[in-house]
């Protein structure tokens, strides 16, 4: 998942009893060594890569996020953004909560913690209520893993499977890269539980209008990744073809700004007649610049 952020990286572990955490900046061959990762044990683990919507840019900030609740600890890892954040922020405040990060991830996984309910998944469903934005989530507990995707859909989360064991990621290239098989996609409003007894599904409480993000089709997410069903680049090929139509122009040739518009521009040119040629070559040793945190 680098190509989903690039500033942080972190990972939790449980063994059943405790939880193990290691984080910090940079890209994650920079931050994980085969020391780093012998002290983390444990069987079930999540991990994260940041690209910072709200917070900065800092230590701090970094994911995943231990949360020290009523009940028990855990950790949080966050892809989204939650509108409400600070609204909710000022009310754990009161209740005495104290924050060490300026995220709206840590947020989120406060009011989780502290919400009403007789076990995680009626905490999370209480909390689900609350907020406003868009949230997938990975939740650790010492003996439990949570995947939770907002209401909207707004940001993609899929289940797959590898050697009888559970794998849950953003994107599905990321269980092709590990060996693992794309079961499905976490549907908008589910929450996802895998403990020693098994997977279990909690479905979103009442139907509604779904609302992905459009930039994910367009640019963040990777061309051989499925969303809703439909692998992402011939539905760039079809995006560009689609404009050819809409809006052909007359030129020499197509270029694509490399790596996200390339399928789109081999579209435009398949459908336009106008031959596609490689214009601009990419640094393949500098990562993405566009969700890089400044303008530099």
């Amino acid at each position: 998942m680098q190509h989903r952020g690039q500033e942080s990286a972190g990972i939790a572990t449980a063994d059943g009893e405790r939880l193990h955490i290691y984080t910090e900046m940079g890209l994650v061959a920079q931050v994980f060594n085969e020391r780093i990762l012998s002290s983390l044990p444990g069987h079930i683990s999540i991990g994260h890569t940041r690209y910072s919507t709200t917070g900065s840019s800092r230590q701090r900030n970094s994911q995943p996020i231990m949360i020290d609740g009523p009940h028990e600890q855990m950790a949080i890892a966050h892809n989204g953004n939650v509108i409400n954040a600070g609204e909710l922020r000022q009310e754990l405040l009161e209740q005495g909560i104290q924050f060490t990060t300026s995220t709206d991830s840590e947020v989120v996984g406060y009011l989780i913690a502290t919400s009403p309910g007789r076990d995680w998944p009626e905490r999370i469903r209480a909390a689900m209520r609350r907020f406003q934005g868009a949230y997938c989530l990975v939740i650790l507990t010492r003996d439990s893993l949570f995947a939770v995707r907002d209401p909207l859909g707004v940001r993609p989360l899929c289940l797959g499977r590898i050697n009888g064991d559970w794998v849950i990621a953003s994107e599905s290239c990321a269980l092709a890269h590990i060996g693992a098989t794309l079961c499905r996609e976490i549907e908008p409003g589910e929450i996802v539980s895998v403990d020693a007894t098994g997977m279990r599904s909690f479905p979103r409480e009442e139907q509604g209008r779904r609302a992905i993000c459009m930039f994910e089709y367009i640019y963040l997410a990777r061309p051989d990744s499925v969303i809703n069903g439909r692998l992402l680049y011939p539905a760039r090929l079809a995006m560009g073809a689609m404009l050819a139509r809409e809006h052909n122009v007359e030129a020499d040739l197509v270029i694509g700004v490399p790596d996200s518009a390339t399928a789109a521009a081999i579209g435009y040119a398949q459908e336009s007649g106008i031959q596609f040629s490689d214009g601009l070559v990419k640094n393949r040793y500098v990562g993405r610049t566009f969700i890089q945190p400044d303008q530099r």
